[in-house]
């Protein structure tokens, strides 16, 4: 085990009603608080007079999620075929907006959010990225245009500040960088020495990551480098496979090790920080989960897949 691992200290345990997990290392020492746990959407009063209607509600499978700085919360419910939409204020989650159903849904994943409100899904079934309006009406299909090569098969996407679209395209091994509207912009090719890749993010200074499930290394490039370089070593030893990632406003790397149930959270220089949670079925941990997304409050929404929940988390320095 190397020597900084060493410093990794994880207390758990109980305070009011919601899991407490502090963890340090070195210096810098973060507090995760559990807030609560989403297992249904509620259409209306009168959705509940029949059992039917009950059940219909719950989620089944959720493997998407993208959240807002404002309170929005859009959850792709995917074992049910559609795009739940929450609000989080105080603590409190309200789900007094519809469910979003279309034809051109079949099984949605990964969901991101751009600037106008307007929800973007990737559809596993039809590996199309699917476009929507801020009300949840059916805008288009996104179709990159001006590529190099046409041929684009998306494992996921990402939608960063300005809108730019991101997509890890595993056919042609490569990210794509479109324009807010489709626009081909740049590409950056797969590192030739990876295993699978899974998921990108952009931080807030534009910096490009890349996570490897098979190896368990993050690969990042600054916004006009040509190409990606490891910023981990092989992380195996921590994680077994590691298939989502996105970022804080403080550069921090957060990671969602699918088959081992937790987060693992790095320093922006690659430099491991600390591991939340477990797996398991009980509040505060994960049965594979697949994405997270965390809002400008420290408020983290993780879609826990096989709980067929969102777990809901505070972080505070």
């Amino acid at each position: 085990m190397s020597a900084w691992i060493k410093t990794l200290v994880i207390i758990t345990g109980v305070l009011g009603s919601g899991l407490i997990l502090t963890a340090s290392c070195g210096a810098e020492t973060l507090k995760f608080s559990h807030i609560t746990s989403i297992y249904d959407h509620q259409e209306s009063s009168a959705a509940q007079e029949s059992t039917t209607a009950q059940e219909s509600t719950a989620l089944r499978q959720p493997e998407g999620i993208a959240c807002d700085d404002r309170s929005l919360v859009v959850v792709a419910d995917t074992g049910n075929g559609r795009i739940l939409r929450y609000r989080f204020q105080d603590k409190t989650i309200s789900d007094d907006l519809p469910a979003i159903q279309l034809p051109e849904l079949t099984l949605p994943t990964r969901v991101q959010l751009n600037s106008r409100g307007e929800i973007f899904v990737l559809d596993r079934k039809t590996r199309r990225i699917v476009r929507l309006t801020a009300e949840g009406a059916f805008h288009s299909y996104l179709e990159p245009a001006g590529l190099p090569s046409s041929t684009v098969v998306p494992r996921s996407f990402f939608i960063d500040r300005n809108d730019l679209i991101y997509v890890l395209d595993i056919f042609s091994e490569r990210v794509l960088v479109l324009s807010p509207e489709g626009q081909y912009r740049a590409q950056k090719k797969f590192p030739k020495d990876g295993g699978f890749f899974s998921d990108l993010t952009v931080d807030y200074k534009e910096t490009h990551f890349l996570i490897d499930s098979v190896n368990a290394t993050v690969y990042t490039a600054g916004k006009d480098a040509a190409a990606f370089l490891p910023l981990t070593q092989n992380l195996k030893e921590y994680m077994r496979f590691p298939t989502a990632i996105t970022t804080d406003n403080r550069g921090r790397i957060y990671l969602v090790d699918r088959n081992g149930g937790r987060i693992i959270i790095l320093g922006s220089d690659g430099s491991l920080l600390e591991r939340l949670s477990a797996k398991g079925w009980k509040e505060g941990l994960l049965n594979y989960p697949s994405q997270l997304c965390i809002n400008s409050r420290g408020e983290i929404f993780i879609a826990d897949t096989n709980n067929n929940r969102i777990q809901v988390f505070a972080v505070k320095e």
